[in-house]
């Protein structure tokens, strides 16, 4: 029996949650520099796949942890946000680490967090934010494990992201597009000079296929600090991919061999290009992308791969499935995804999307992609105060084109559940399904609510 119960943990994430909130991001990174300097270093405690990008960061990051523990590595994952408990942003070999480290680590690492805190206080700055305290906190997790590998996903951006404190040996760029504008920069080539600000000297370079304007700001970038550069599409991709019960099957031209009918449980073209990313960057982090990988281990990784919230299915007659895709071009690569996979004649949407999204584009990308399937739509909100109102999403629906009479609007997720369920029951020969999305904190929940 644990000495630390949930109750601790509970308590923990409280302190953090009194801490700016999460969406309130510091462009700095010395009060991170401070904290890591009087921690001892735990950033340069082990070698680090350091993932950014606008979308497909965490699929990536699962899949690159399932393949470094096929090979009997020791990994850490540091991704964001969470689905269902703080735990799961900080893990040890594909496990959530457990209540009692979470809280022991965070117990010795506070009063130092305090002292940075007073520094900057005095200087006139803000404390230290929620997401550069969890992420202090899992890079000393990780150095206390320890872990042979950490895979770390930037919270948000590259240059001035609390991660960006480790200098990854392998640096990965998922698929760039516009995302968090307000923060980034309202151009891709913008967003991408923020997120090349985590290639680093003595890296090596992994990038998914990119708009030529983001290729560009990478390759200079990776000239620039003498890193060897492969890119999707040029010196490894997907050559073949065939749907399959329960995901599909690829075979991926790596950094240094091919790889045949791998078996991949997840939906849609999207993920197998997540795929081939993720091999090429374990080809590079084992064998500097000179060696092909064990073939049995890299199938029995694959197999093993998850990625909870994304295209997930939660419940079956009718299937329901949940979706984090939370800006435009994540909404179209679930749509594409869902077509190709799942056949449905019919859809009811269940939508709730947080405020500094562009909610108005992910709703008429919605109206594109499903506009001749949907049956009804049910504007909804997670209980994050970052919510948009359900009311004020209706609004946005209907300008999208969405028929006000084919809709339901409720502030309560429950109740929205409930609704899409009778509505699927209800319909005769339905054939179809039903979508939970718009974000990650709605997907969270609704995982909650439907048992996962």
């Amino acid at each position: 029996m644990s000495t630390y119960d949930e109750y601790s943990v509970a308590s923990v994430y409280a302190e953090l949650l009194s801490r700016a909130p999460e969406n309130k991001i510091e462009p700095r990174m010395e009060p991170m520099f401070r904290a890591m300097e009087i921690l001892g270093e735990p950033n340069k405690a082990f070698p680090i796949i350091h993932i950014t990008g606008t979308n497909g960061k965490t699929s990536t990051a699962r899949m690159i942890e399932a393949l470094l523990m096929a090979h009997n590595l020791r990994t850490g994952r540091y991704t964001s946000p969470h689905l269902a408990k703080v735990t799961e942003r900080i893990v040890i070999d594909g496990e959530p680490v457990d209540d009692e480290t979470f809280v022991r680590i965070w117990d010795e690492i506070r009063p130092y967090l305090l002292m940075v805190d007073q520094e900057l206080e005095e200087r006139g700055e803000n404390k230290l934010t929620y997401f550069e305290a969890v992420t202090i906190l899992g890079y000393a997790i990780f150095a206390d494990q320890p872990v042979d590998v950490a895979v770390i996903e930037v919270g948000l951006g590259g240059i001035t992201d609390a991660t960006n404190v480790g200098d990854g040996q392998v640096s990965v760029v998922t698929p760039i597009s516009l995302d968090h504008t307000d923060l980034l920069g309202d151009t891709v080539y913008d967003i991408a000079l923020e997120k090349s600000g985590i290639i680093k000297p003595g890296g090596f370079l992994i990038s998914s296929e990119q708009e030529p304007e983001a290729a560009q700001v990478l390759l200079e970038k990776a000239r620039e600090v003498g890193a060897p550069f492969r890119f999707e599409g040029v010196e490894f991709g997907v050559e073949r991919r065939d749907i399959a019960v329960g995901g599909q099957a690829i075979t991926i031209s790596g950094l240094a061999g091919r790889y045949e009918d791998i078996a991949l449980p997840l939906h849609g073209k999207h993920q197998a290009q997540n795929a081939a990313v993720a091999l090429a960057a374990v080809e590079a982090f084992i064998g500097g992308g000179e060696a092909m990988l064990n073939e049995d281990l890299v199938r029995a990784g694959f197999e093993a791969a998850s990625s909870p919230g994304r295209l997930e299915v939660v419940r079956t007659s009718p299937t329901v499935l949940v979706d984090a895709g939370h800006n435009p071009d994540g909404v179209r690569v679930s749509a594409e995804a869902i077509k190709e996979s799942f056949g449905f004649s019919k859809l009811v949407l269940v939508v709730g999307i947080l405020q500094e999204k562009d909610a108005q584009s992910m709703l008429e990308e919605m109206y594109r992609q499903y506009g001749e399937l949907v049956e009804d739509i049910c504007l909804t909100q997670s209980t994050s105060p970052r919510a948009i109102p359900a009311g004020e999403l209706a609004t946005l629906a209907i300008n999208a084109g969405f028929d006000e009479e084919d809709m339901h609007v409720t502030e309560k997720l429950d109740d929205a559940l409930d609704w899409a369920v009778s509505r699927a029951d209800e319909a005769e020969d339905f054939g179809g399904g039903i979508l939970i999305t718009g974000s990650i904190t709605l997907v969270g929940e609704a995982r909650t609510l439907l048992g996962k």
